[in-house]
């Protein structure tokens, strides 16, 4: 009897020992066999979500879903209305890292999040990025096709758009702001299958773009590595951006980058990067979204 004790004993502190790690940002596994069965609109169009109007048509709401995807998750949203002509700037560093907050507190932004991929041993973007007509980056040779197949642009007026990488190459985008990322879910209202591997279907946090047809930019920022929130697969993701009424969406870096940031609240999602479920995790980065008047 004593070694049973002594067993079961053991057995629960593992458990014990198991979740706190959990809690400290681990990638929590996923069970594939696991059939979707709930209406992803309905779940999100029947959210609680708190919300709070940082200016004439900007919108941040934000939720923690107790079950989405057989998951718990906790999302922030940024609703943009497109035609209060909000100044969408990208602040970018070539080499070294720039920190979403760092950038929105120089720009005097309303809101930022992180945008595309980088080197994260010297810094810099390792994915395609012009910026006031010039190219900053090419795509890095080698680089996963799939991460960098779709692009924001903004357009001479100030406009963004989401593009698919042309055939020709990124040089035949003509729009003097554009920065590549992946994979590309939307597209002209329809989404678009995946590669499977593993970057697709494992869950990570993820920062997302969206357009919708009434003229309306949306961002997500799903935080992971957590059991507070486990983070979305690549079409867990787009089915979140369809659901929320987006007929074009990007996925960019994800991660520990992972970053939303309101001005008067600072960082609002919880960036795994220092394992922790808090506030403090922000990871460097190499472009950065800044939204301004």
């Amino acid at each position: 009897m004593k070694k049973k004790n002594f067993l079961y004993s053991l057995m629960l502190l593992f458990l014990l020992v198991s979740c706190s790690k959990q809690d400290d940002g681990v990638q929590l596994p996923y069970d594939y066999s696991v059939v979707q069965e709930q209406d992803i609109k309905e779940v999100v169009e029947s959210a609680a979500w708190k919300s709070k109007i940082v200016a004439d048509g900007i919108t941040w709401k934000y939720y923690q879903f107790p079950q989405i995807f057989e998951s718990r998750q906790y999302v922030n949203m940024f609703e943009i209305d497109l035609s209060k002509g909000y100044k969408i700037e990208i602040p970018y560093v070539r080499s070294g890292f720039l920190k979403t907050s760092e950038a929105a507190t120089a720009k005097d932004a309303l809101i930022a999040f992180n945008g595309s991929f980088f080197n994260t041993t010297s810094g810099g973007s390792t994915t395609f990025f012009k910026s006031e007509g010039q190219v900053v980056n090419q795509t890095v040779s080698g680089f996963t096709p799939y991460r960098e197949n779709g692009a924001v642009t903004i357009d001479a007026s100030g406009r963004p758009n989401i593009v698919q990488k042309p055939s020709g190459g990124w040089s035949a985008v003509v729009e003097p702001v554009a920065l590549a990322g992946g994979p590309l879910m939307i597209l002209d209202g329809k989404e678009l299958s995946q590669q499977d591997v593993d970057f697709n279907s494992n869950r990570h946090p993820r920062t997302a773009v969206g357009l919708t047809s009434s003229g309306k930019m949306i961002v997500v920022v799903v935080d992971g590595r957590s059991s507070q929130s486990q983070g979305l697969t690549i079409p867990q993701l787009s089915q979140l951006m369809a659901a929320l009424g987006c007929t074009s969406a990007l996925n960019y870096d994800g991660g520990g980058s992972s970053t939303a940031w309101v001005k008067g609240s600072g960082v609002v999602n919880y960036p795994s990067d220092n394992g922790k479920f808090d506030h403090e995790g922000e990871r460097g980065v190499a472009t950065v979204f800044t939204v301004k008047n």
